[in-house]
């Protein structure tokens, strides 16, 4: 994320899974009521999964590909697993199943909707939302449950899974949660009971799960929409299971519509929470995502510091490896068409986001959490540290390929491309240099040198190969880094530019002056009573009889000869019969005439200082 608004995909492979919690939550704001049914808030503190026989072998349970990819277990919760080996078809879901669910409550206007207006999409009801960062007074506290995270504790060696199975995580969702996600996924990810051809007349390979039928979809996409559609109908029933067939077609029929949204974000898991507490009404959101990410946590830990400065970023050990923890505030805006009264409003939520590196090295796995009841943030924070605890990763030794972004921090905002035609136009300066030194700049002068670039490592080993070749590979090859001009050893930064420079080789001639402190006497100055005048004396040398020898001006230059430039600051150096006590207007006496001042002015009768 930049300040004050989200990254860019490009920067931020996590903003995809932050829009969805952001939507997740705007859904549990404007959908959830007095009515919905909703689960004691014990619920989530009442189990421990520490304490389940399976819940330090996750990786024994039968999940996909030969199962589901969340599963139910008792006493446990919802065990999620997730792979970079398994990122399925891509196949869209979300008319298909928008279509059945619609069939299946009878038809009738969505809330928001237009009845018979035509296709039922997510933009329809101004779906999805982006959420925004809130003002740092409204961050919630780390809570005690996240800062015990950072405590030192003894972590898991990966499970070894066969070649070609990639990094893999499984982790326990919390009882009390409803999964909006299917199962068994998206197409392709798990083996699925493919149903059969609903052509009037069977075909050969009616099982196969990549035969297309003749409407044109593949088997294992229309097996996914009819499980996701039936999941979608029984988590609206357990929800609105006390009101009327209304409120469970808005929620079934708005939840499908970002089906294809949840998938395209890397979501493995996302689900909502209603829970009743001390007589009131609580909801929750939580998205589990996977991204390629390649920066290390501590890296990661200190992009995420610097552009976030409204969220506290903690560097937490869990069972799993380390791991980057952010709590921070947000707005997530309401959108009118899904709100009671038709008003667009806004919601202040306070959110959690784990960033755990798989083994990989360029898989990250988000788990988010957010709610708009602050004073349940203690409840849900220590649900979510249970949640963090329980994450176990396998992998297949097999380091993961370089992703086909670039991680940019908020600071360096300069464009790739103006970056590029600086450094070239700076090269091409440095080319001219050398062939027309007279006509530079000034902020071109100087030795040309290059910067090292950020992967510069000056404790590589020496190759052993001759200097020779060494030179040759080095002419050849690109030349890195920045190019830089250091400036000469006369460059003044504090001259004056466009102003000439006085050469210090020919100064001005000065005539001959008096003595500025008094000891040359003018002829109308009269008697010092102070005795600093002296007429004659043994103590006071005479003057010279003949004036000093003023050098010959030095020609200026012909006009075919080119001066040579002159340098620094030109200042104004005083004659040196300069008197700073002399008044003004009155002329000074010459110091080749001390005779004739001393008989002009009779001498004083007497010296009363000596």
């Amino acid at each position: 994320m930049t300040q004050d608004v989200q990254f860019s995909a490009e920067a931020n492979p996590f903003a995809a899974a932050e829009q969805v919690c952001a939507t997740l939550g705007t859904l549990t704001d404007a959908l959830f009521d007095e009515h919905t049914s909703r689960h004691p808030a014990a619920t989530l503190s009442a189990v421990r999964p520490a304490g389940h026989p399976a819940a330090e072998a996750l990786f024994g349970l039968p999940l996909a590909p030969n199962g589901p990819v969340h599963a139910a277990l008792d006493r446990l919760g919802t065990v999620i697993t997730a792979g970079t080996a398994r990122p399925g078809t891509g196949a869209p879901l979300a008319d298909r199943v928008i279509t059945a669910l619609q069939a299946r409550y009878g038809g009738g206007a969505v809330r928001g909707a237009i009845a018979d207006r035509g296709t039922t999409s997510a933009a329809l009801f101004q779906l999805p939302v982006t959420g925004e960062f809130a003002d740092a007074k409204l961050r919630p506290p780390f809570a005690p449950a996240l800062a015990a995270l950072a405590a030192g504790q003894q972590t898991r060696q990966p499970v070894e899974l066969p070649t070609g199975a990639g990094a893999e995580v499984r982790l326990v969702v919390p009882t009390g949660f409803h999964p909006l996600t299917s199962p068994g996924g998206p197409p392709g990810v798990s083996a699925r009971t493919v149903p059969a051809l609903r052509t009037g007349a069977e075909q050969p390979g009616a099982g196969r799960t990549d035969e297309v039928r003749t409407d044109g979809a593949v088997p294992a996409t229309v097996a996914a929409a009819e499980e996701l559609t039936g999941h979608l109908a029984e988590v609206a029933e357990e929800l609105f299971s006390g009101t009327g067939r209304e409120p469970r077609r808005d929620f079934a029929v708005i939840s499908a519509t970002l089906a294809d949204l949840i998938h395209d974000a890397g979501v493995v898991y996302a689900g909502v929470c209603a829970l009743e507490r001390d007589g009131r009404t609580s909801d929750a959101a939580l998205v589990v995502s996977l991204a390629r990410h390649p920066l290390p946590i501590t890296a990661l830990a200190t992009e995420l510091a610097t552009v976030r400065r409204h969220a506290e970023v903690w560097t937490v050990l869990l069972p799993a490896g380390p791991a980057a923890v952010l709590v921070e505030g947000r707005t997530v805006p309401v959108p009118g068409p899904l709100a009671a009264d038709g008003q667009r409003r806004w919601v202040v939520t306070s959110a959690v986001q784990a960033f755990v590196p798989l083994p990989d090295g360029g898989t990250v796995l988000c788990a988010q959490l957010s709610t708009a009841r602050p004073e349940d943030w203690e409840l849900y924070t220590e649900a979510f540290a249970e949640l963090l605890k329980s994450i176990q990763f396998g992998w297949d030794g097999e380091p993961a390929p370089a992703p086909s972004f670039t991680s940019v921090p908020a600071a360096a905002s300069v464009p790739v491309e103006a970056v590029s035609e600086r450094a070239t136009a700076e090269e091409e300066a440095v080319e001219a240099t050398e062939e027309e030194p007279d006509e530079l700049p000034v902020h071109l002068r100087g030795t040309p040198v290059r910067v090292p670039p950020a992967d510069f490592n000056p404790f590589a080993p020496v190759s052993d190969e001759p200097a020779a070749e060494a030179v040759a590979t080095e002419q050849d090859a690109p030349r890195k880094g920045t190019p830089v001009m250091i400036p000469p050893p006369d460059f003044n930064p504090f001259a004056m530019p466009n102003l000439p420079s006085t050469p210090t080789e020919q100064p001005h001639p000065a005539p001959a002056a008096a003595d500025p402190f008094g000891t040359t006497v003018s002829a109308e100055q009269k008697n010092d009573p102070f005795g600093t005048t002296l007429a004659q004396g043994p103590a006071v040398p005479p003057p010279p009889s003949t004036p000093p020898v003023v050098p010959a001006p030095t020609p200026a230059p012909a006009a075919d000869e080119e001066a040579p430039p002159r340098k620094g600051t030109p200042v104004m150096i005083p004659p040196p019969d300069f008197n700073p006590f002399a008044m003004p207007n009155l002329p000074s006496t010459p110091a080749e005439e001390p005779q004739a001042a001393a008989e002009a002015e009779p001498a004083p009768e007497h010296r009363p200082f000596g």
